[in-house]
């Protein structure tokens, strides 16, 4: 072994081995022979390899099916890659089995070519239809398509809205609803330890009153282990009005839910029974007998392969035996086959392109989208979803609003403008400011012909605390109260004042003369303020009794007419007398009587003079 010294080597040193292997009797520069690879041999005959190549694929694919469980559909983008999946396999068990050593990428592809062409051609022809389709469902081509998922037609909000009663104003949100669940179940020695309160709490009308319905699941799989044969025994129903929570005991439990698993799984129940339909998120809802079922909406695409999502019927699986029917006109207790999410997203594209694709990204003319969050309202049989719709700027104000039948689709545009659902909670907020309330997001009501938000107040442990209504063309009117009742009274009185509404719109028995009385007095001070664009005098008086009174100029013209000192007769109606100053409904200005003569005063130019 000779030692050569290199400026580039570390330390300076490289070792060579050459001299070595010459010592040895080697040649010089000669290398150690490599090991030849064993080759493999291929396993049996030709059709012996391919039977093993379909079994494996086949049990890879069975396996992948029940896990995953992709709809055998071309318009389901999860079908393109379970095809994929199975080419793969089949084509790497070809490889294995056949024996071939390979020799670069191109080796592989003209094996993979030559013996698993139908793999080959057919994970081919599926990319390429992939492409196509994607093309074909792309909506800078297809604007006019997906214009016309939503067919929306324009609607008179006070003639076709009805007021509701207030048996029928949901007060809670999901989130409130979940804590009364929570609470409800903990009261339940006998499944508390057992069981947990499912998330669905789903909104629906039962019996004509608005309620959330949420299934039972169980606590963990050794539970599960403990519990499947019996089933989920029960079922809450959260009242939204009077927030009462019952716990409906099953005869028999349910045994076909999401918290199950295997074959009583309920997507994997709907996949195996009906293997090319592509579905919805499942729905709990219980018929008007209260028989609990999933509503699980059948989903298809419209336009190209893959785009258009709208819903077609759905199917109805008793949560109890499992039996499902699949109905294209769902019965009319079922109030979910279209969610919330879908209608807004085909909202969205019937804003942004009823003037084509170019004029939502250029002018956007006339381009409106729906706010943030939703609610549900209640009107007959179904439940409705309520957004509001704004221009696409983002501004802080609506230009109007939805109501879409989550039942049939049937979806109505009102114009409104006004406040957005945000802007209507902050002002309902800086009400009670000082009990740091926070607002749920608001339900549209019609309260005397006025599109009014109508929200619950709710303290930091998300109990309902208060209400409020806030008008949406004017949300500088907000008006609070402790129940329903108290609350729309004042907010009807406020919009009295505000001139919006007349007396016999207040909802509120009016006076008569019987009910009429008078204060006189001197006036000391007069304050006047400007509210709403309404001039008010607050009148000071002195005498016997301090009082003040306080009129507006639209209801007492005579108002600024009035000076310090000034005798007058305040007229006003019972009920209109506050802590803080009598409510004028007219005033009348009194003569200055004149001071009388003394009795011995004798006339001037008398008979003695």
């Amino acid at each position: 072994m000779g030692i050569k010294f290199s400026g580039s080597d570390a330390g300076g040193f490289r070792f060579d081995f050459s001299g070595a292997n010459s010592a040895a009797g080697g040649s010089e520069g000669s290398a150690a022979p490599k090991r030849e690879r064993k080759p493999r041999k291929a396993v049996g005959t030709p059709g012996k390899r391919i039977a093993i190549n379909s079994l494996v694929t086949l049990l890879v694919g069975a396996v992948y099916f029940y896990l995953e469980l992709p709809a055998i559909n071309l318009h389901a983008e999860e079908f393109y890659g379970f095809v994929l999946l199975l080419c793969a396999v089949y084509c790497g068990c070809a490889l294995l089995t056949s024996g071939f050593q390979g020799s670069g990428a191109k080796g592989y592809f003209r094996f993979v070519k030559k013996q698993c062409t139908v793999p080959f051609f057919l994970a081919a022809g599926l990319l390429v239809l992939a492409v196509v389709g994607g093309v074909a469902s792309w909506v800078v081509f297809r604007a006019g398509s997906y214009q016309k998922l939503l067919t929306v037609r324009s609607g008179d909000f006070s003639s076709e809205i009805a007021e509701v009663a207030y048996d029928r104003i949901p007060m809670l949100d999901k989130d409130s609803a979940e804590k009364l669940g929570d609470r409800k179940l903990g009261e339940l020695s006998d499944m508390v330890s057992q069981f947990e309160v499912a998330e669905d709490y789903t909104q629906i009308n039962y019996h004509g009153r608005p309620v959330r319905v949420t299934p039972l699941r169980y606590g963990d799989i050794i539970k599960w282990f403990n519990n499947r044969s019996e089933g989920l025994p029960a079922y809450l129903v959260i009242d939204m009005v009077d927030q009462s929570v019952d716990v409906v005991r099953l005869d028999e439990g349910m045994k076909y839910t999401t918290a199950e698993h295997f074959s009583r799984n309920l997507y994997r129940h709907l996949r195996f029974r009906y293997p090319t339909f592509m579905f919805e998120e499942p729905v709990f809802e219980i018929d008007e007998d209260g028989t609990p079922y999933w509503v699980c909406a059948k989903k298809e695409k419209t336009i190209g392969l893959f785009g258009g999502t709208d819903n077609n019927g759905a199917v109805l699986v008793n949560a109890v035996t499992g039996e499902s029917e699949y109905l294209a006109e769902p019965p009319e207790w079922v109030d979910h086959v279209y969610s919330a999410e879908l209608i807004i997203e085909q909202y969205d594209y019937y804003g942004m392109y009823h003037n084509g694709f170019i004029n939502s990204i250029l002018g956007q003319r006339d381009v409106t989208v729906t706010t943030d969050g939703y609610n549900y309202i209640a009107e007959g049989d179904d439940v409705y979803l309520y957004t509001g719709v704004t221009s696409v700027g983002g501004d802080e104000s609506n230009v109007g609003f939805l109501l879409s039948n989550q039942r049939t689709k049937e979806t109505k545009y009102y114009p409104c403008a006004g406040a957005t659902e945000y802007s209507a909670m902050d002002s309902a907020e800086g009400q009670v400011q000082n009990l740091r309330y926070t607002a749920t997001f608001p339900l549209l009501l019609n309260v005397a012909e006025q599109p009014t938000y109508f929200m619950a107040l709710k303290d930091a442990s998300e109990l309902v605390k208060m209400y409020a209504m806030v008008n949406v063309n004017q949300y500088q009117i907000v008006a609070t109260g402790a129940t329903v009742a108290e609350c729309e009274t004042n907010y009807r009185q406020m919009l009295r004042q505000n001139n919006l509404i007349s007396d016999d719109q207040t909802g509120i028995d009016q006076p008569t003369e019987t009910d009429r009385r008078s204060l006189e007095g001197t006036i000391a001070e007069i304050r006047s303020a400007v509210v709403d664009g309404n001039s008010i005098y607050f009148l000071r008086f002195t005498g016997e009794t301090d009082f003040t009174v306080r009129m507006s100029a639209a209801d007492v013209p005579y108002a600024p007419l009035l000076n310090v000192g000034d005798n007058v007769r305040v007229w006003y109606y019972d009920g209109h007398v506050s802590e803080f100053w009598i409510e004028a409904c007219d005033l009348e200005l009194l003569p200055v009587s004149a001071p009388a003569e003394p009795d011995d005063a004798q006339p001037s130019g008398g008979a003695d003079a």
